[in-house]
């Protein structure tokens, strides 16, 4: 099974830095924050095709063997750093350029051929096409936890698309993609303050989908994680998806056609359970939270802060 991870964007949130390191190229902690969506998709599919475009090289040679650094490292009595450099290169990614910016949707499409053949671009078209992942690159999910749930419940809905979902305040569903749903068989969670848990149901059915609608509008407040899984169906659809909001041809609304002929379910999922990297603001307190669960990072940053005045 194949994950595509849309990378082509230009990151303008992050200018000038973005203006020659790609967004999805910034560091948490000691690595790109792509590398870990890589890890992430891993877990659950065998290959890894990132959607970019030609003036970010950099994320391709990241992913590529660097023999003579490693070796140099080795040479420096710096093993794990050796290490870690060949194991960033030894990751199956492959790449699929998206010539223009238009919209999420489209840049899942770019990759349909890719998916379609089973072997990377230019594969052979002799194996038919398989359901898909799709992570979006500005959520961390260090937990390595999302796929695998999402592979678990589209098995028992009998392959049905899956995606992620998690509740945010009713004030910033515009933000979002959002859907309506009803519970579906699969139990409940316990969601809320330590003390004031309230059950709600870890699986959903999805009747419709919506991309950001207004407040007075949305159906709920059950906002698009971020991670797909999706029928193979989607990418016909997309063929022929007209622009939506924003101009950009959206995923959301190849969904909503796709529920006139399939199912597709949700799994809530907690918000803690990733890191948003798409802002500067979210981006510093995903390298914070991070560090702070290292031992050694956490007391550099406790010290800091200390240092600051802050409580």
């Amino acid at each position: 099974m194949k994950a595509i991870i849309p990378a082509a964007g230009l990151g303008t949130r992050f200018l000038p830095a973005t203006k020659a390191t790609p967004k999805e190229m910034l560091p948490v902690l000691n690595k790109p924050a792509i590398q870990y969506v890589v890890e992430e998709a891993l877990t659950a599919a065998d290959e890894v095709l990132i959607i970019t475009n030609s003036d970010k090289p950099s994320i391709a040679a990241h992913f590529s063997p660097a023999r003579e650094l490693a070796e140099f490292l080795v040479k420096k009595e710096k093993p794990s750093l050796a290490a870690a450099v060949v194991a960033a290169g030894s990751l199956p990614v492959s790449f699929v350029e998206q010539t223009e910016p238009r919209g999420l949707g489209h840049a899942v499409l770019c990759a349909a051929e890719a998916v379609a053949t089973g072997m990377g671009a230019g594969g052979s078209a002799d194996v038919a096409p398989d359901p898909f992942f799709v992570l979006l690159g500005d959520v961390l999910v260090p937990g390595n936890d999302v796929l695998v749930r999402m592979a678990e419940v589209s098995k028992a809905h009998d392959g049905a698309s899956v995606i992620a979902v998690f509740r945010v305040p009713h004030e910033q569903v515009s933000r979002f993609g959002v859907i309506d749903g009803t519970p579906a068989e699969g139990g409940v969670v316990l969601a809320g303050a330590p003390g004031t848990e309230v059950s709600v149901p870890a699986v959903w059915k999805i009747n419709a989908l919506v991309e950001k609608p207004s407040v007075d509008e949305a159906p709920s407040n059950l906002a698009i994680f971020g991670r797909y899984l999706l029928s193979p169906a989607v990418m016909e659809i997309l063929a022929h998806t007209e622009p939506g909001a924003g101009g950009e041809i959206q995923l959301t609304d190849a969904l909503s056609e796709l529920l006139q002929s399939e199912e597709i379910f949700a799994i809530e999922v907690d918000a803690d359970a990733g890191f948003d990297t798409g802002t500067i603001a979210s981006w510093l307190e995903t390298n914070i939270r991070l560090a702070l669960s290292d031992p050694e990072l956490a007391a550099v940053v406790r010290k800091s802060v200390g240092q600051g005045g802050a409580d």
